[in-house]
């Protein structure tokens, strides 16, 4: 069981997390001071940590700052109330892994997760990504739907590439504009709808099953046909 260490001084919050976490079946340790939170993290071997950006002894970005200084390199999803996008920023820059604001809904926060732990996974000797009868190669940069090559612009490739080691995973638009567009805000614009439609134009052409649908007021999500 992969477990997961909750840094969080809030017991309404940390209520909110642990009881989702658990849900989806990972065991969860739960404290709620930086300095607790550091022993726990350096002296113990987790999956993820999700850290609250203000705790009441330490700043949330001393603590992932001190872990990356002594080596761990447990993922990290960064949890706050701060939303500026400057915020965002000093957080993933301090050497956090993904940033959730609050008030956030519990699904989104286990998609990210999700996400975070399919990133670990991935080892640098996967060269080749596959989903049904869709391959992607990581080194020609190449993509193939039953044998035949798609041409893709770069942009295409990044989105096809992002969706593919998450398949099965709903993504949502902040997480695409993240790991396509390295943008952490949402610009307000249709630039996810519209490349994911020149996608889906090339991954499922007519007569094929496809392979990637949308997710009704969530995202997208790629997956091999039931």
């Amino acid at each position: 069981m992969r477990r997961i260490l909750t840094i969080e001084d809030d017991p309404v919050t940390a209520r909110e997390i642990i009881d989702e976490l658990q849900s989806n079946g990972f065991a969860v340790d739960w404290v709620g001071t930086a300095r607790e939170g550091l022993l726990r993290a350096v002296g113990e071997v987790y999956d993820l940590i999700t850290l609250d950006r203000l705790l009441p002894d330490l700043d949330g970005l001393a603590v992932v700052k001190t872990m990356r200084e002594v080596g761990v390199q447990t993922p990290v999803l960064m949890i706050s109330a701060l939303s500026d996008v400057d915020e965002r920023v000093r957080g993933l820059r301090a050497g956090g892994d993904d940033y959730l604001t609050k008030p956030f809904a519990p699904d989104e926060m286990s998609a990210r997760i999700e996400v975070l732990l399919r990133r670990q996974s991935v080892t640098p000797n996967d060269t080749r990504l596959r989903v049904h009868d869709l391959e992607l190669d990581l080194i020609s940069r190449k993509a193939r739907r039953a044998g035949a090559e798609l041409n893709l612009q770069p942009t295409e490739y990044k989105l096809l590439e992002v969706m593919m080691r998450n398949s099965g995973q709903v993504m949502t638009r902040m997480m695409l504009f993240e790991a396509v567009w390295d943008f952490h805000f949402d610009p307000g614009t249709n630039v996810v709808n519209m490349h994911m439609s020149r996608l889906r134009k090339k991954v499922d052409p007519s007569g094929m099953p496809a392979l990637i649908r949308t997710v009704r007021g969530s995202g997208y999500v790629l997956e091999a046909p039931v």
